[in-house]
């Protein structure tokens, strides 16, 4: 078999959205923030009504609606899965918070994060590192609030520390200007 018969195969049975963004991209499996999480790193992000914030690998678009309705943000959430992307479009639509949210479909390293007041994610450590570069170069003054998971070599500014049944989280954040 021929190299290109080879690769056409292989390319046929991965999902198509890791054919549009490589496997290298997709940096988090899918795993829905719990409610109060949402809301304890939105509270800690201190936003202001009419700030942008950022939800990277948004997945079902909770944290993004919950900015726009609690919060009164214009929200952005970035999801490479097309059906997560579609769902949370779905719901932002029933809501009718599309003049508010919107749903890109796309890599959460290839997004231009420049009007981000607020940046949210839910990333293992390795991933945070792979997106430092994008999130140094946010506005002084902007905050990222990770669950979970630290940004090494960052200091945060906070880490708040909360229980949901028999689990306990950590909510890092930090403010732009003040990471070292």
């Amino acid at each position: 078999m021929r190299p290109y018969a080879i690769a056409l195969l292989i390319s046929a049975t991965v999902p198509g959205w890791a054919q549009k963004f490589g496997p290298a991209e997709n940096l988090a499996p899918y795993i829905p923030t719990p409610e109060a999480i949402v809301d304890r790193m939105l509270d800690a992000a201190h936003i202001k009504p009419g700030e942008t914030v950022y939800d990277l690998g948004s997945g079902d678009g909770r944290v993004v609606i919950r900015a726009a309705q609690k919060y009164g943000a214009k929200a952005v959430g970035v999801e490479i899965r097309p059906d997560l992307c579609r769902q949370a479009q779905a719901r932002i639509k029933a809501l009718g918070l599309e003049d508010r949210v919107t749903m890109v479909e796309g890599s959460a390293l290839r997004v231009d994060l420049s009007p981000a007041d607020v940046v949210t994610m839910y990333f293992l450590t390795t991933s945070n590192e792979r997106l430092k570069p994008n999130l140094e170069h946010l506005k002084p003054g902007s905050r990222v609030i990770s669950n979970e998971f630290p940004v090494k070599g960052w200091k945060p500014t906070e880490v708040l520390h909360v229980k949901t049944g028999s689990m306990d989280h950590s909510i890092y954040v930090y403010l732009i200007g003040q990471t070292r």
